[in-house]
């Protein structure tokens, strides 16, 4: 099966964020762009992981060539449960570990909180020839900040600005940045949860919090918005994933970074030496 035979449409086209663009329009169980079921889906995977696998060898091996600039940066921002950690897991973990950077941003620490929101980020951006991954991010200043007001209104409002020179200067450095929001519907998130406390192997996983910021899912969707609306740019593109389906939200992920590894156009670096003379020595050893 050929990855892109079920795609009827380019998803990145589909959920890029753009002009006009309203999060109570999309609807978190459609499947948009993809024409099959979720057995169809787990074989798209399938075959995508082997390509992704490749892909992300190649970036990997140029840097070690010489190419010090090109990256990616994956972010990840979504309610609870809305399948973060199964990106991760099912996504990422189809590529060589060491080809990859994962930070799981917390609560900050004080000494987090001693300097700027984005100081503990710019510690952790990707080396060239890394994936890296921000299972939530700067973007946590902006949305939990906003709705929990753990910062000034003005503070708030800076941080827009100072993220958006921030991820400029990354895509100028040869990071490509990819922005995805996994969008969970309330009724989908409310059976996780569930399912968390009804399942002994899931309750490492069940937060009490969970339900205190499920409460406040409105002003989380207006933060949402506002981000989009504040920090979506050319070169740092918000994605909005539907992923009541979580095998739809995974493809899509897939996806964009396939797409965007094949974009560099990636060749395997020439050797650094003489390959006749090399063979020849192990011939004779």
């Amino acid at each position: 099966m050929d990855r892109e035979s079920f795609w009827t449409e380019d998803p990145s086209e589909l959920l890029r964020v753009g002009d006009g663009f309203r999060l109570d329009d999309v609807d978190p169980h459609a499947t948009p762009g993809f024409d099959g079921d979720k057995a169809d889906g787990k074989r798209a995977l399938a075959v995508g992981a082997a390509i992704l696998a490749e892909q992300q060898e190649l970036l990997y091996a140029n840097s070690r060539g010489g190419d010090d600039e090109r990256r990616i940066l994956l972010v990840l921002q979504a309610l609870d449960t809305a399948g973060k950690g199964g990106i991760v897991k099912h996504v990422m973990g189809a590529v060589d570990p060491q080809g990859v950077a994962l930070t799981a941003f917390k609560k900050p620490t004080d000494e987090e909180l001693a300097h700027d929101f984005l100081w503990r980020v710019e510690k952790v951006v990707p080396d060239a020839g890394m994936i890296g991954v921000f299972d939530r991010s700067h973007y946590e200043d902006v949305l939990i900040g906003r709705v929990r007001q753990l910062a000034p209104a003005d503070e708030i409002e800076r941080r827009y600005g100072a993220i958006n020179e921030f991820e400029a200067q990354l895509a100028a450095s040869g990071t490509t940045i990819i922005k995805v929001m996994l969008h969970i519907s309330a009724d989908e998130q409310k059976e996780r949860l569930q399912e968390r406390l009804d399942r002994p192997d899931k309750h490492w996983k069940f937060n009490p919090g969970d339900i205190d910021e499920r409460l406040l899912r409105p002003k989380y969707m207006e933060a949402f918005q506002i981000a989009f609306d504040r920090t979506t740019a050319p070169d740092a593109p918000w994605y909005v994933v539907p992923a009541d389906h979580k095998w739809y939200a995974r493809l899509v992920v897939q996806h964009l970074l396939i797409q965007a590894l094949e974009a560099m156009d990636l060749d395997w670096p020439p050797a650094d030496f003489d390959i006749a003379a090399e063979k020849a020595r192990l011939a004779a050893s």
